[in-house]
């Protein structure tokens, strides 16, 4: 008890308390710009946080992360632009959302469920760390393999088209992420004697142009829509209880998918997020309305991904292992500040750990009431003429995209894929299957390879390790699954006619 008393005495500093006001202001502005991520906004930070106190440090980047995982959501609902990888996974389903006149609806629901499974996560982290980081500690490179695989398999899951043209958006994906030298070769591929090729296709460049400039493009070649933009917003949180009483199995779900896939290294909220909308859909009774503005996987993904945040920290806090991008910024911040990471850390700075829990649940419970400012600010968009909002767009997308490495070249990136997504979606082959396959072919692909080399090229430890057999019996279900269930249609259409 006096160690919960010291920490809440630590987080009531003054300096605590306006860094992490500041930084969810941060975090929410950065969130909602195109092209710049959470990581990217973590990253900013950590120059100001030499100035800053222990706690007050690490209660920047809890407070930014959080809060733009969230943001990510608005400029999803509203421009299909998704502001971070994680809210790739839905912008298409909020964004119907908004075009069936319920933007606030679609945003509510982002915010109030995020903010659920932040605290979910939190507590999780409280509870559940030990049992937890010893159950990732047990993933190794074979693990991995499956668990991307498993990752890839979401294609299928998330396109409104055919699998077919699905699996073929993914193999895309895959080949793009071949491009480079940072491969387990170091061999350059696909580079055509460009130096600027030799770094790989970012994946935050390809995301902006295919759901950003390929929305303009759609723009530029469809007639003015219908003056949607200037209707009145109604309450953000309107409904929002009612939605949670309804879907609260898919509700509950996603925070587990949230918090057991935020546990694993390198995996974070881009993969809860996807994971838990594809299982959403795998699992619900209407999959028909999937993609045309239904709430059952906007609450299950926004659900995961904040959830999946909190226990992220779980491996970082004791062992020193990132759980995703932002932990790793973390760790470097924890060891900075004299707060190393390990086991001792919970005994012999159990105040401070107390006073780290009680800011990620402070920084979920104002993400509501500065969500809704922030909402109701970015909405004014939607009241200017498209004639207006289109060239910012580009604007945005082009800022965004240099500014991750001040790099000309990604503006190009940006451009070209505009184009691909332009041409695809023309034709039926969902970009969000391209998109999964580029964030997830480069950890196929290295952990796979660094299997085989210390299996000295043989299989039978992809199947033989427990956990590794149980994935593979996983993604094998979730591949054969469709087939499955084609052959079970069929069968009770033949016996029909019969």
């Amino acid at each position: 008890m006096s160690e919960l008393l010291e920490g809440l005495r630590l987080v009531a500093a003054t300096d605590v308390l306006v860094a992490v006001f500041a930084a969810a202001v941060y975090g929410l502005v950065v969130g909602a710009l195109p092209g710049l991520t959470a990581t990217m906004a973590t990253a900013l930070l950590v120059p100001i946080t030499f100035y800053l106190s222990p706690i007050a440090a690490v209660a920047t980047i809890i407070a930014a992360s959080a809060m733009a995982i969230f943001a990510g959501d608005i400029p999803g609902a509203l421009l299909r632009i998704p502001g971070t990888p994680a809210s790739a996974a839905y912008t298409d389903e909020a964004y119907a959302m908004t075009r069936k006149g319920r933007p606030e609806m679609a945003l509510g629901i982002g915010l109030w469920f995020s903010a659920i499974g932040g605290i979910v996560g939190t507590v999780a982290l409280m509870v559940m760390a030990p049992a937890l980081a010893e159950i990732a500690l047990s993933f190794s490179s074979f693990e991995y393999f499956w668990l991307a695989l498993l990752g890839l398999m979401c294609a299928t899951l998330v396109a409104r088209s055919s699998p077919v043209k699905a699996i073929a958006a993914m193999l895309i994906g895959l080949l793009i992420s071949c491009v480079g030298i940072e491969n387990p070769a170091g061999t350059p591929r696909f580079t055509f004697g460009l130096t600027d090729l030799l770094g790989g296709i970012e994946p935050i460049p390809a995301l902006v142009g295919v759901f950003a400039i390929s929305e303009v493009m759609r723009a530029m070649v469809s007639p003015e829509p219908a003056r949607l933009p200037r209707r009145r917003f109604g309450s953000i949180l309107r409904g929002q209880w009612a939605l949670t009483r309804r879907y609260q199995g898919q509700m509950w779900r996603g925070n587990v998918v949230g918090v057991l896939i935020g546990v694993l290294p390198g995996a974070g909220a881009d993969m809860a997020a996807w994971v838990s909308y594809s299982v959403s859909k795998r699992f619900s009774r209407e999959k028909e309305k999937f993609g045309t503005g239904h709430p059952e996987g906007l609450v299950e993904s926004g659900a995961a991904n904040n959830a999946s945040l909190a226990s992220g920290w779980v491996p970082a806090l004791l062992f020193g292992i990132p759980g995703d991008t932002i932990t790793a910024i973390a760790i470097g911040v924890l060891y900075m500040k004299g707060l190393n990471p390990g086991p001792t850390l919970f005994t012999e700075r159990a105040s401070s750990m107390y006073a780290l829990y009680i800011i990620f649940i402070m920084a979920n419970v104002i993400l509501i009431p500065l969500g809704i400012a922030m909402i109701r600010l970015a909405t004014l968009v939607l009241r200017a003429p498209r004639s207006a909002v289109l060239p910012v767009i580009v604007l945005l997308a082009a800022v965004g995209a240099f500014a991750i490495g001040n790099n000309l070249f990604a503006v190009v990136v940006v451009a070209a894929f505009g184009v691909l997504g332009f041409v695809m979606e023309r034709n039926g082959f969902p970009v969000a299957a391209m998109v999964l396959g580029i964030i997830m072919g480069s950890m196929v692909e290295t952990n796979f390879v660094t299997s085989l080399i210390k299996s000295d090229n043989s299989l039978l430890p992809f199947f033989e390790r427990p956990v590794s057999a149980v994935l593979a019996t996983i993604t094998a279900g979730a591949l054969l699954w469709p087939v499955v269930a084609w052959a079970l249609r069929a069968r009770g259409r033949a016996g029909a006619a019969a």
